[in-house]
C-alpha cells in the first residue's frame, strides 16, 4: 500500500505564481513514485484554480470546510464547493484551528459528517499538548481517545463503515508542530496501533490509515515511514520547500 504524503501549505505562499511553481516542482517526483500518494492542501485563493486542472500524480485538498452546503455563512466554504472544484481531501480539526479559531470537537464533528456525506476524504487531526505528554504516553492515548470519540460522535455506524476508506487519522502531537522536535518513531507506532485498535472496535469497526504530523522533515521522514503502522505523513513547513518535500516523498520508499 502506498504511503499517503500530505502537504499542508497553511497560509503560504503569498502569490499564485509561487504556488504554481511549487506544484510543478513536486509533480514529476509524485507522478513517478511507486510508493507514495501525494496530496497538496493549498490555501483557498490558490486551491480551486489549481485543483480544476489535471496534474498527474497529484491530488488536492483543502485545509478546512464548513458543515453546510449552502446558506448565509459569510466567509465559509462548503463541501459541495470543494467537491465540484476537483478537491479530493480536506483537513479537519487541525490543532492550529482548534487553538486560534476556537474550533470545538462539536464543530469538528459536524464538519467530518458533512465532508464524508459529500464524498470528500477527511484527514482528521488529533493530538495532545505538552502538558498531557509530560504525564506519559498513556495520558496521551487517553486524550486522543477522548478527541476521537467526540469528533466521530453519533455517526451512524453503517454509514461510517461504508465511508471508512474516506477517513484518515492524522496524529499530530501539538507539542511537536513547528518546534523542530518530532515524536519518537517508536512512540508514534504505539499511538498508531492504539488509534487503529480503538477504531476497529464497535461502534466504529473501521480500518483507517494513520499519518504522523509534527516537524516532519527529510531527515526524520525515513525513520517514521519505515514502519507499516505509520501509513504516511502530514507535512507542514517542509512542504513549501520543494527540494525538501521531494526528499520526503522519496523517503516513502
Amino acid at each position: 500500500m502506498k504511503k499517503l504524503i500530505v502537504a499542508n501549505w497553511k497560509m503560504n505562499p503569498d502569490s499564485f505564481s509561487r504556488a504554481e511553481l511549487l506544484v510543478r516542482a513536486v509533480q514529476k517526483t509524485a507522478a513517478s513514485s511507486k510508493n507514495a500518494k501525494v496530496v497538496l492542501c493549498l490555501p483557498y485563493p490558490w486551491l480551486t484554480d489549481i485543483s480544476h486542472k489535471k496534474h498527474k500524480g497529484l491530488s488536492f485538498g483543502a485545509q478546512n470546510v464548513f458543515w453546510e452546503n449552502s446558506g448565509a455563512y459569510t466567509g465559509e466554504v462548503s463541501p459541495a464547493m470543494l467537491k465540484n472544484s476537483g478537491v479530493e481531501y480536506v483537513i479537519i480539526g487541525h490543532s492550529e484551528r482548534r487553538k486560534w479559531l476556537g474550533e470545538t470537537d462539536e464543530m469538528i464533528n459536524k464538519r467530518v459528517k458533512a465532508a464524508l456525506k459529500t464524498g470528500l476524504k477527511v484527514i482528521l487531526c488529533v493530538g495532545e499538548g505538552i502538558e498531557i505528554r509530560k504525564k506519559g504516553l498513556s495520558a496521551a492515548k487517553k486524550f486522543v481517545k477522548n478527541q476521537l470519540q467526540k469528533d466521530l460522535k453519533n455517526f451512524p455506524s453503517s454509514k461510517l463503515q461504508a465511508l471508512s476508506s474516506y477517513l484518515v487519522i492524522a496524529y499530530e502531537p501539538v507539542w511537536a508542530i513547528g518546534t523542530g522536535k518530532a515524536d519518537k518513531p517508536e512512540d508514534t507506532v504505539e499511538m498508531a496501533k492504539f488509534i487503529k485498535s480503538l477504531l476497529a472496535a464497535k461502534p466504529y469497526t473501521l480500518n483507517p490509515n494513520v499519518l504522523y504530523g509534527g516537524s516532519v522533515t527529510f531527515r526524520n521522514a525515513g525513520s517514521l515511514l519505515q514502519y507499516k503502522e505509520i501509513n504516511g505523513a502530514l507535512v507542514g513547513g517542509a512542504s513549501i520547500k520543494s527540494k525538501e518535500f521531494i526528499k520526503i516523498i522519496r523517503a516513502a520508499g
